[in-house]
């Protein structure tokens, strides 16, 4: 699936949440529905640095598309991930640095709810898909 395939059906299921409660509740269950890492996952090399809770991010290439996992210990960054998830794995290494997740975090109505320590770790998190997915690209 592309990127902006995912994008237009997390768009399309967002848009159907009136207020940012019923988005921050749906957020959570996507968080619940993320499957956790194993604990020998959980290292301080896949550790993304820069989120205030902790968020551990595994990724590998399979055929082109970069596959990503990852785990945190706080519900709403749990529900994060899940949605870049949704968005990132399976998708080829070459579209994945062109998109602009914040834009389609701003139109969910994601970001502006976000506290600042919240949006820094999101930062940080689409930092290092895009840097896994140009090593991968690059090697």
């Amino acid at each position: 699936m592309s990127i902006e395939t995912a994008a237009a059906d997390i768009r399309e299921e967002f848009s159907w949440l009136d207020d940012w409660e019923a988005r921050y509740a749906h957020i959570i269950d996507l968080g619940k529905a993320n499957p956790p890492l194993s604990d020998e996952e959980k290292t301080e090399e896949t550790r993304v640095r820069g989120c205030a809770s902790q968020v551990w991010m595994v990724t590998h290439v399979e055929d082109g598309r970069l596959i990503v996992r990852a785990e945190s210990d706080a519900m709403i960054v749990s529900g994060l991930i899940g949605i870049l998830v949704r968005l990132y794995s399976g998708a080829p290494l070459s579209e994945i640095e062109a998109f602009d997740a914040k834009a389609l975090l701003d139109d969910i109505g994601v970001t502006g709810a976000l506290t600042a320590q919240r949006s820094n770790g999101l930062a940080s998190m689409l930092d290092r898909i895009r840097q896994d997915a140009h090593q991968a690209l690059a090697a």
